[in-house]
């Protein structure tokens, strides 16, 4: 039996999960499905991944500055995080061999804000679907 035996959802499941979420708070704006799939496997892999990853798998952060920055703010300067970020997306993009690769990351360069809006707007929104089900399901009495 392998560790990924032991979690309640797949990788699969979880990368669907933020897909579809994602999908929701961008409604028709301008991104592509590649930008989106890719979103999704970024929080996706922060979702999955230990902040104390052993050898061997890296990884992850311990925050994501669109998803995290309610929490953030009052600690950090967001847009100077956000700013950095995207510079790390201008930079994988000018050093990258893969053409494809290259190009996604030169949009998420350009679209770091966008990007990030939205992940802000779906952190929101499950905080917001946390409290509903933790006081309508955990605590029928409290509605």
């Amino acid at each position: 039996m392998s560790a990924g035996d032991w979690f309640a959802v797949t990788s699969g499941q979880t990368l669907q999960f933020f897909f579809e979420r994602l999908k929701d708070v961008s409604g028709s704006e301008d991104s592509s499905y590649e930008e989106l799939l890719y979103n999704a496997s970024v929080l996706a892999h922060f979702a999955m991944t230990s902040t104390a990853s052993g050898e061997g798998f890296p990884s992850t952060p311990t925050s994501l500055t669109g998803f995290f920055q309610d929490q953030l703010r009052h600690r950090h300067n967001i847009e100077w995080y956000a700013a950095i970020g995207a510079s790390f997306y201008d930079a994988a993009a000018h050093y990258g061999r893969d053409r494809a690769r290259a190009s996604m990351m030169q949009t998420m360069a350009y679209k770091f804000p966008l990007w990030q809006s939205r992940q802000h707007r779906l952190a929101a929104e499950l905080r917001d679907e946390q409290r509903f089900w933790r006081l309508t399901v955990l605590d029928p009495t409290a509605a």
